[in-house]
């Protein structure tokens, strides 16, 4: 089956060339495009799609609020946030919101199809700029040893509570998917939003940190 994606940006330039490298790949098929977010919401009422390419600067709004409901209406959506933003606030409230890419608009869109197939694939397509960028943040001192009261704007979803709570116990993600009654690629969708949230990289570190900063009970 081809990989389905919508497209919510503004600039007509860059939608085209958007669409044209997802037209070009023989793997991929566009669903749906929008440029402004009460479009981009809209999107949400129709058709679920495998990924959606979502600019944060909207004509209407910002895109983390669409990242926001497409987290919560279409769980198996994967995100990938194409933006000229890359400063801390817009890449941190982004992945906070539940993204699961990050690329910069500099990059252009010839690499588009090969960092979707990776997004797919179990990746975090997200430019060099912005990875250097939270490499700093997670590298700041005392970072780790922020008390719960400096964590209070991080937030789990129920869903993605539930994940790291059944995780914790001990089960494993195909265990997980069957007791939830979704497909073992959501779960993993839920466990790639925890890990962002938490700015962790493993399960271990997220049942620690989401035990310190009480977000999970024993």
């Amino acid at each position: 089956m081809p990989i389905k994606l919508a497209i919510v940006e503004d600039d007509p330039r860059f939608c085209a060339a958007f669409a044209g490298a997802i037209a070009a790949a023989g793997d991929m098929t566009l669903v749906a495009t929008a440029d402004d977010l009460p479009a981009g919401l809209a999107l949400l009422e129709g058709e679920a799609v495998d990924v959606m390419l979502v600019d944060l600067g909207l004509p209407s709004g910002s895109g983390v609020e669409l990242i926001k409901q497409v987290a919560v209406r279409w769980p198996d959506c994967d995100v990938i946030v194409v933006s000229i933003f890359g400063d801390e606030a817009h890449v941190m409230s982004a992945i906070a919101a539940g993204a699961t890419g990050y690329l910069l608009k500099d990059a252009g869109a010839r690499e588009l199809a090969e960092q979707v197939r990776s997004l797919r694939a179990g990746g975090s397509p997200i430019s060099p700029v912005i990875a250097r960028r939270l490499l700093k943040i997670l590298s700041r001192p005392n970072e780790a040893a922020c008390s719960p009261v400096d964590a209070g704007g991080v937030a789990l979803t129920s869903q993605e509570s539930r994940v790291l709570t059944l995780a914790a116990k001990g089960y494993t993600y195909d265990e997980v998917a069957e007791l939830m009654g979704v497909s073992r690629h959501t779960v993993m969708t839920y466990v790639k939003r925890i890990y962002r949230k938490l700015q962790v990289h493993s399960k271990t570190e997220a049942v620690y940190e989401a035990r310190r900063m009480g977000l999970l009970e024993d």
